[in-house]
């Protein structure tokens, strides 16, 4: 039996508000049970993908936001910004 927490942080609230979720075997798995307000809070849906994130002091985090995606949007950013010029052109 492992004694790990996982906290849900939710983004968009300034409050740091955690909750405690038990842990279940599912087949060959283990899953989490998420509380419905956070379900309906974070406008998730059965088969979303959502991030675990281990952090150095052993907490998971486990958030929608993705930290691919977001180093792959601010690489899209900064491309579009140097090259808007030449987008506008072949957007012609």
């Amino acid at each position: 039996m492992c004694n790990t927490k996982v906290l849900l942080f939710p983004r968009r609230y300034r409050e740091l508000m955690a909750k405690q979720i038990t842990l279940r075997r599912s087949g060959g798995s283990i899953s989490a049970t998420l509380p419905k307000a956070l379900v309906e809070r974070f406008h998730l849906e059965a088969g979303d993908s959502v991030s675990v994130i281990e952090t150095d002091t052993g907490i998971l985090l486990l958030t929608p936001f993705d930290p691919d995606f977001a180093e792959g949007l601010k690489a899209y950013s900064q491309g579009a910004r140097k090259y808007m010029n030449a987008l506008k052109e072949l957007s012609k």
